[in-house]
């Protein structure tokens, strides 16, 4: 008897030193040790079934010992769930404070966003603003430049047209104190041309040279108005005039070398005879020699 409590003492002995070594298991047993710890409690009761009676008191010592391990299985798990439930409400406060965090960001960034499209959009009006002013003053420089080359245009016509008009003053001028030279000298004047009377008779090849001598020559009627202008200042008077057949019989010439293709020949005339080689007026044109004297009549042109 004494020897089975001795032995139930060694056994308690030995369980409380077991206890003590399963209270210092580590917090975060893993799942594999818990299913040795249950596998070990299975073979535990079927050893426990086997045993006699007379085992009774090592039997309950054993369940004492196993109870207090569920509980230290018990403790840890309830620590891991403690530890997962803090760590989910770590991660909850983390990711709500971030997701806080997240939006105020955002919404600055959302507001720098917008200011920036409003200074954008401000430049671009700006910018929109100086190009049509300097497309504006653009048109005014060309309109300004057209202007000034008009101007410039004008001017430089004025300056010619004022060139000319002083040329045409000294022309004017000079001629006119020709032409009053000249009317003392008895030349009368019409349409721009000056003709003289000669008051000495002579023939008509010395009257060609006194008309040349005076820096012009016989004259050449090439129409009708000057035919009536010579009559009417000679008073139908015998004139030479610059018309002959000298050269070749029948082939009258003007002394600037032109042909004769109409005149105003009196009825018959001219007469066709060898020595009358020379127009006169009469004041219609007769064919006379030469050599006859008579006055004549002088042009020049005035211009």
């Amino acid at each position: 008897m004494s020897g089975s409590v001795n032995d139930s003492r060694d056994k308690s002995s030995i369980m409380d030193g077991e206890e003590k070594e399963e209270r210092i298991v580590d917090i975060y047993i893993t799942a594999e040790a818990v299913r040795d710890i249950k596998h070990k409690k299975q073979t535990e009761e079927s050893e426990t079934t086997t045993k006699t009676t007379t085992q009774q008191p090592e039997h309950k010592g054993s369940e004492c010992a196993r109870n207090r391990c569920h509980r230290s299985v018990l403790v840890c798990l309830v620590l891991l769930c403690v530890l997962l439930l803090t760590a989910v409400i770590v991660l909850c406060v983390l990711i709500y404070t971030n997701n806080h965090q997240f939006h105020i960001n955002n919404k600055k960034i959302t507001q720098e966003r917008d200011q920036l499209l409003t200074k954008y959009t401000n430049i671009t009006e700006e910018r929109d603003q100086l190009l049509t002013k300097y497309t504006n003053i653009t048109e005014d420089r060309d309109q300004l430049l057209t202007k000034y080359t008009n101007i410039t245009e004008e001017r430089d016509e004025l300056k010619v047209k004022c060139y000319n008009a002083t040329e045409l003053y000294k022309q004017i001028n000079w001629k006119t104190n020709l032409i009053w030279t000249h009317f003392s000298d008895g030349w009368i004047e019409q349409e721009v041309r000056l003709y003289l009377i000669s008051s000495e008779l002579k023939n008509w090849t010395e009257s060609r040279s006194y008309c040349r001598d005076r820096g012009a020559d016989l004259i050449i009627i090439n129409n009708k108005e000057e035919q009536d202008f010579v009559n009417n200042i000679t008073s139908g008077a015998q004139h030479w005039i610059g018309l002959s057949d000298s050269d070749v019989e029948g082939t009258w010439k003007w002394v600037d070398g032109s042909t004769l293709t109409s005149g105003f020949w009196e009825v018959g005339q001219p007469g066709y005879h060898r020595l009358e080689n020379c127009a006169l007026s009469q004041p219609e044109w007769h064919d006379y020699p030469c050599t006859s004297f008579f006055k004549s009549i002088c042009e020049k042109k005035i211009f």
